[in-house]
């Protein structure tokens, strides 16, 4: 069942230069023979003068396709749940599952994407030296441009023109950066006008059973920082992703937890050790609305932007004390391309 009231379609595709960040070389004189990017890993990359077809190499990297230029998305890196897809405009809900290669549990070999003659692999997050490597490497096995664009939310902004760009519909990265730009000011510059308002100290419990977390640093609890807050999970490998004790969330102690489960969201009041928790028993407790991708990381893209705002709403209640409602169907209109219907709003925001 679809759960939006209609669908909003998203502008046609057009071709233009690169601006921003992106070095143009037209080589052999013309565009016709393509042209040479610069992407974020500072890597010179030879792509089409035209671009149809986009391998999307991780979940951030879909996400960035699918808002930018859906069109060309040719498929998902993983199998979205119904309920997500309810979320997304029908055309492309239903497109097929076709891998991913970068990150964890990587499900897609060279062989593989070649048959499916990309004219681009695409992919949006880290651009470490691991994700260097794996583009280099996929890039030479299959000859086939593999380009990677900075995913710190900081830099959303320049990625959706970035990729807009690359994609040959610099108005819509236009259109979209330039939201994204006026959410992260307002809502940085709110927080940065009261210097004296409580940081909160906050645990993101990830996964059933609520132990798995995102430590400082980490792209999957990058909102936190990003928000002024105190990522009470300092231990374990920084910047990483993993699991933690019951004695360790016990000793943080946090002021608020942020859940990403729902099954853990209905069961944490219930069970013995977690009601120890102020912040369970001061109910602040909130679950990131997970659809059609989550709204804190679930994949840690572009899909963050309407979690800064609501994220920011709990942190900082007397900060941002305006009804969410029209916010986010503004954001899932003009990125997802779907107007929300009651249910569906309700579906997101309700009892959170």
């Amino acid at each position: 069942m679809r759960f939006f009231s209609r669908a909003i379609g998203f502008p046609a595709a057009s071709l233009g230069g690169l601006i921003g960040l992106l070095v143009l070389v037209s080589p052999m004189g013309g565009w016709a023979a393509g042209r040479t990017v610069v992407d974020d890993a500072g890597r010179k990359v030879e792509i089409p003068a035209v671009v149809d077809h986009v391998f999307a190499a991780g979940p951030p990297a879909g996400v960035l396709v699918y808002v930018v230029a859906p069109e060309k998305l040719m498929g998902w890196p993983y199998l979205r749940s119904e309920e997500a897809r309810a979320y997304l405009a029908p055309r492309y809900a239903d497109l097929p599952v076709i891998g991913r290669l970068a990150g964890r549990g990587s499900t897609a070999s060279s062989e593989m994407v070649a048959r499916l003659h990309p004219d681009m692999i695409l992919d949006a997050g880290s651009i470490d030296p691991t994700y260097v490597s794996l583009a280099e490497r996929v890039q030479t096995q299959t000859g086939i441009p593999y380009l990677l664009i900075d995913g710190r939310i900081a830099d959303t902004p320049a990625m959706l023109r970035k990729a807009g760009d690359l994609l040959g519909v610099p108005e819509r990265g236009n259109t979209l950066a330039g939201y994204a730009e006026g959410v992260l000011a307002e809502v940085t510059g709110r927080i940065a006008s009261h210097a004296g308002e409580k940081r909160p100290s906050v645990y993101y419990a990830r996964s059933a059973d609520g132990l798995e977390t995102g430590t400082k640093g980490s792209s999957n609890a990058e909102l936190i920082d990003y928000l002024g807050a105190v990522n009470v999970a300092i231990e374990g490998d920084k910047g990483g992703m993993g699991r933690v004790s019951m004695e360790q969330v016990l000793r943080w102690d946090p002021d608020m937890i942020i859940v990403d489960s729902p099954v853990f969201f209905a069961e944490i009041a219930k069970l013995p050790l977690w009601r120890d928790l102020r912040a369970v028993r001061e109910h602040r407790v909130y679950q990131a609305p997970p659809f059609p991708f989550g709204w804190i990381d679930a994949p840690p893209g572009v899909n963050r932007l309407i979690g800064v705002r609501w994220l920011a709403a709990r942190f900082y209640p007397s900060l941002f004390p305006e009804d969410l409602s029209g916010i986010v169907r503004e954001f899932y209109q003009l990125f997802y391309g779907v107007g929300l219907s009651d249910k569906a709003l309700d579906g997101l925001l309700g009892a959170r």
